[in-house]
């Protein structure tokens, strides 16, 4: 029995599309996102508020005057998190899609994967020895005199 590829099987009475078609329907597509985007924005405006005051651009607080900012300042700290829970959730994925095709890629896959590894490892250690990951009030007054030098 012959395995063929993804794109070549084909189940009787379904033949696959032709060039022209597909980017006839892909155009119409994008097409049509266009136009709902467009609809959408031309929507909001007739739709929306016309004046603008100090009491219609306020928050609905349930009776009470808003008091401070709305969206309160956070440390540094946490956007360096965030940044770094990204970087290593990516890697997450690459891990996981070399798990799935193992059996596939052999000692050359293993490799590679475990030089991805290393790397991210050795820029955990740099982040680690730089003070990245120490959020405690000493730390913020060693930058403080480091930089008032």
């Amino acid at each position: 029995m012959e395995v063929l590829p993804i794109s070549t099987v084909t189940t009787p009475g379904s033949e696959l599309m032709p060039p022209a078609e597909s980017l006839l329907s892909l155009g119409l597509y994008g097409a049509m996102a266009i136009g709902l985007i467009a609809f959408l924005l031309i929507a909001c405006r007739l739709i929306g508020q016309k004046t603008h005051s100090k009491f219609k651009d306020q928050p609905y607080e349930s009776g009470v005057d808003p008091t401070g900012p709305a969206q309160p300042g956070r440390p540094v700290p946490f956007y360096l998190v965030a940044i770094f829970f990204i970087v290593f959730d990516v890697e997450v994925v690459f891990i996981s899609s070399w798990a799935v095709a193992y059996d596939l890629l052999g000692w050359s896959g293993f490799l590679q994967i475990l030089f991805f590894i290393v790397i991210l490892f050795l820029g955990l250690v740099y982040l680690w020895a730089e003070g990245a990951l120490d959020w405690s009030p000493s730390r913020q007054r060693r930058s403080v005199t480091k930089e008032g030098r």
